[in-house]
């Protein structure tokens, strides 16, 4: 379709992701900002060949070819994105462009053939062991913050799971019974984790401090069953943000050597799963990882540490 504006065809494309895949609300924010990042660039250069100083006119479909969108990742470069981050912005135009190319909107997906930037192998970061241990122990239980805190670090240690699915969790998706928690992960597909009698027991003693606090403050259906499993100190939902604020003053309260995110509990979490010998596919289900070749990352930690320990031990290296 000809003289078609992008930033309309963004509208629809993000519509889609929505309605038909089911991305969340910062996954297709993400895609937008990308998008537009994107445009931003391409109008200026379109400009520039229109010999014109203000870039008055809207960038069309049409202008947007493989040579416009590998200067796009030129100029990336230049401005020393990570090739990891490169990278995601290229998917982003790739899917992008073949979902007008799907719609008829364009003839051919101009970012098919532009070369993905080859990714450098990291390690994901995690903390050993006795670290974790000393982590999880900093959070004391005295108090309702403190149950509050050890709870939801105890459940993301104990379940791998993602911090996006963990503030989104709902005391009914709890069965403290068979130890259960069901998820809704990426894409709304919901799976069943395993948690550990120690999370079990900590977000219990929190929701039994919670229920006794909130029946002198206030209504008790703040904490029904239907509600958030984590509150903050106002009776709404935890936030992810929230949630690293705690971690990072933890961390620096603890006299930890290096720095962690909540995602690095979750490497942690599968790195020490595989050190114990856990299968690699059940590591893959319990993550919620879409390919194996997700969760093949945390076999980089396990082996390293295997050669380390085989240098050490083996009398002919």
């Amino acid at each position: 379709m000809k003289s078609t504006p992008m930033k309309r065809c963004i509208t629809s494309f993000i519509e889609t992701l929505v309605s038909e895949k089911g991305f969340s609300e910062n996954t297709c924010r993400a895609y937008r900002l990308d998008l537009f990042e994107f445009i931003d660039f391409a109008a200026k250069i379109k400009s520039i060949e229109r010999h014109k100083e203000k870039n008055s006119n809207p960038l069309l479909l049409e202008e947007v070819d493989g040579f416009l969108i590998r200067g796009y990742l030129g100029y990336l470069h230049k401005k020393k994105n990570k090739k990891s981050s490169i990278a995601r912005k290229l998917s982003t135009l790739r899917s992008f462009f073949k979902h007008l190319a799907k719609h008829g909107m364009i003839s051919d997906n101009p970012a098919k053939a532009v070369i993905t930037p080859k990714q450098e192998k990291t390690i994901p970061a995690y903390l050993p062991v006795d670290d974790m241990f000393r982590l999880l122990d900093f959070f004391k239980q005295d108090t309702l913050l403190g149950r509050r805190n050890r709870a939801i670090f105890e459940t993301l240690y104990s379940t791998g799971i993602r911090i996006s699915e963990l503030v989104g969790m709902n005391v009914s998706d709890v069965d403290f019974s068979d130890r259960i928690i069901r998820v809704l992960g990426k894409g709304n597909k919901e799976r069943i984790v395993p948690a550990g009698t120690k999370a079990m027991e900590a977000i219990n003693r929190y929701r039994k401090m919670l229920l006794q606090e909130m029946t002198f403050r206030r209504n008790i259906a703040d904490v029904s069953d239907v509600g958030p499993l984590f509150l903050n100190k106002n009776g709404g939902r935890l936030t992810a943000r929230s949630i690293r604020r705690i971690l990072d003053n933890a961390v620096r309260e603890c006299g930890l050597a290096q720095p962690l995110s909540p995602h690095g509990m979750r490497h942690s979490f599968a790195t020490h799963m595989l050190e114990a010998g856990a299968d690699l596919r059940v590591v893959q289900e319990l993550l919620g990882h879409k390919s194996l070749s997700t969760t093949q990352k945390y076999t980089h930690v396990t082996i390293d540490k295997l050669m380390e320990v085989y240098d050490k031990a083996h009398p002919r290296k």
